[in-house]
C-alpha cells in the first residue's frame, strides 16, 4: 500500500505570536493530505497495512460522534478499499461536531450510536467478526503511534537543514495519547533535546498520560524514566472536560484564525492556547506547536465519498 501522507509536512515561524527572547513555531500537519489530513493520515499508514495483510475487509472503530479519527479512516479506509463502521457515543453539540459526523456519513461509514462510554464494549464485541480489524480509538495503538515515532526523525532533519530551530517543547493535543506517545518516543531516539507537552483535553490526566508513556514504550526499547523525563503534561486548558468549549481556546480560536489558522474547540484550540502561554511567559526560548487538525476544505467531503486519485 503506498503512503497516505504527503511528507515532510512544512514548519512555519508564527512571528505575530513570537516574542524577544520566546518564537512560536508549528508544525503543519493540517497538510498531511489535501482531501482530509491531520495527525490521524500518519496513525493508519501501518493500520491500514496491517489490517490487510490480515485479511481484515471491515475495519471497525470508535470514538465521539464529532471524531476527526473516525472520519479520517472512514475517507482513508474506504479508498483503500475497506467498509468501515464506528460505534459513536455523546459529546457537546458544536457546529464542528455535526459537520464531522456529516462528513463522516456521506463518505460512507457505518455508524452504531450508543448512549455513552460504558456500552461501547458490548457494542464493539457485536460487530467483531473473522474479516474485521478494531481500530482503537483516536487510532492509539503502537502501529498508530509508530507514525509520529516516525515523525520526530522527521522533525530533526528539519533542523538539521536549518528549516526550524531545535525546539525546547513541542505542544500537542493530549487525548487517545497517540501523537504524543509517539512523538516522545522519537524524539528520545533522533538526538532532539525537545519535550512534550501534552494539553491534556479530557480526565482523568494521570491516565492519558500513563497512556502516552505505555505506547511510548511500545515504539522504543528506552526505559521508561528516560521517556517519562521527555513528556510533560498540561492540564489548566481542558475546562469541563472533553468537548466543552473554553474561553481560553475561544480566544486562541480567534487570534489563529487572523494567520488564517483554523483550530477545532476540542483538541487544537485548547493545544494553541497552551502554547500562546508558553511564550508569553516566555517559558522556553523554542516552542513548537504541533497541528494535528486537518485544513482540507470541508465541504467536498459532504456531497459523497471522496476521490483521493
Amino acid at each position: 500500500m503506498p503512503s497516505l501522507g504527503h511528507y515532510p509536512t512544512p514548519v512555519e515561524f508564527l512571528e505575530p505570536f513570537s516574542h524577544a527572547g520566546s518564537s512560536l513555531w508549528i508544525k503543519r500537519d493540517d497538510l498531511t493530505h489535501p482531501i482530509y489530513g491531520g495527525n490521524k493520515v500518519r496513525k493508519l499508514e501501518r493500520i491500514l497495512v496491517r489490517a490487510r495483510d490480515n485479511g481484515a475487509t471491515t475495519l471497525l472503530t470508535l470514538g465521539a460522534i464529532g471524531s476527526h479519527h473516525v472520519l479520517a479512516t472512514t475517507v482513508h479506509g474506504r479508498h483503500a478499499g475497506f467498509q468501515v463502521e464506528a460505534v459513536l457515543v455523546p459529546q457537546p453539540r458544536t457546529p464542528h461536531v455535526v459537520e464531522t459526523l456529516e462528513a463522516s456519513l456521506a463518505a460512507g461509514l457505518v455508524a452504531h450510536s450508543v448512549s455513552s462510554w460504558a456500552r461501547v464494549p458490548a457494542a464493539i464485541a457485536r460487530r467483531l467478526g473473522p474479516h474485521t480489524a478494531f481500530v482503537t480509538v483516536g487510532g492509539s495503538n503502537v502501529d498508530g503511534a509508530l507514525g509520529y515515532h516516525d515523525a520526530a526523525f522527521e522533525l530533526a532533519e528539519q533542523v538539521r537543514q536549518g528549516q526550524v530551530p531545535e525546539p525546547d517543547l513541542v505542544v500537542v493535543a493530549l487525548g487517545s495519547a497517540g501523537t504524543a506517545g509517539g512523538l516522545v518516543a522519537g524524539l528520545a531516539s533522533c538526538g532532539l533535546r525537545s519535550r512534550v507537552v501534552g494539553v491534556a483535553i479530557a480526565d482523568p490526566p494521570i491516565l492519558l498520560r500513563a497512556i502516552a508513556l505505555r505506547l511510548a514504550r511500545g515504539c522504543v526499547d528506552l526505559p521508561r524514566r528516560a521517556l517519562a523525563e521527555r513528556l510533560l503534561v498540561e492540564t489548566g486548558f481542558r475546562g469541563p472536560g472533553y468537548g466543552f468549549p473554553t474561553a481560553r481556546g475561544e480566544e486562541a480560536l480567534q487570534r489563529a484564525s487572523f494567520c488564517g489558522l483554523l483550530l477545532d474547540p476540542t483538541y487544537t484550540a485548547k493545544a494553541f492556547a497552551a502554547a500562546l502561554d508558553l511564550v508569553d511567559r516566555r517559558a522556553a526560548r523554542t516552542v513548537l506547536y504541533w497541528h494535528t487538525l486537518s485544513s482540507a476544505p470541508m465541504a467536498p467531503l459532504l456531497v459523497g465519498a471522496p476521490d483521493l486519485e
